[in-house]
């Protein structure tokens, strides 16, 4: 079956890089993933690459090391994933666990939205355009969890947490990600590939 080779168990992607976060724990009883959250992230905040972000959600952030990491200091948070500028995928928590990504949210009259969610984070600013690459990847990986969960809505962190936050920011393209998500791959390539 196609999804077995994509997924494994609990909601591990076979192709991502894992780099396990502790920040996690179980669902609720009945919650099913139907929503899908696209965050930015920069670590310091619009400098690129470097294990800032990989070093936050797992909890070993030298709070030190730059000026605005302080703010950070005792915050436990974590994505499912996060697409790097050069299209490189992470996984940070399997998707069959809730990850603590969304905060203080609501969506569709639910509250909690990381109860029912999957976050991915884009390495980006809200303001600096994101990647060919990020949008490939979100593209392939928006498409995997479409056929492991039944994911109803697509949204920002500004959507489901107006006023509190602004990412993705209007530097993300919305019209031309939905666009490709309506266009089958390409030729040569498969949903899984």
């Amino acid at each position: 079956m196609v999804d077995e080779l994509i997924w494994s168990e609990g909601g591990i992607l076979t192709r991502a890089r894992q780099a396990p976060s502790p920040n996690h724990d179980a669902r609720p009883g009945g919650a099913k993933v139907s929503l899908l959250v696209i965050h930015g992230i920069s670590l310091p905040p619009g400098h690129f690459r470097g294990g800032a972000i990989e070093r936050l959600f797992a909890n070993r952030l030298d709070h030190n090391a730059h000026e605005t990491y302080a703010a950070l200091r005792g915050l436990r948070v974590s994505a499912h994933f996060l697409i790097r500028r050069g299209g490189a995928l992470l996984q940070f928590v399997a998707c069959d666990r809730r990850a603590w990504h969304a905060g203080v949210s609501s969506w569709g009259g639910q509250r909690g939205c990381n109860d029912f969610s999957v976050g991915i984070e884009l390495e980006g600013t809200d303001i600096q355009p994101y990647t060919t690459s990020q949008y490939r990847q979100l593209t392939r990986l928006t498409r995997d969890l479409q056929i492991r969960y039944p994911i109803s809505d697509i949204v920002g962190h500004s959507d489901i947490a107006p006023g509190r936050k602004t990412d993705p920011g209007s530097a993300f393209d919305w019209k031309a990600y939905h666009a490709s998500l309506k266009n089958p791959p390409g030729p040569g390539t498969s949903r899984s590939s």
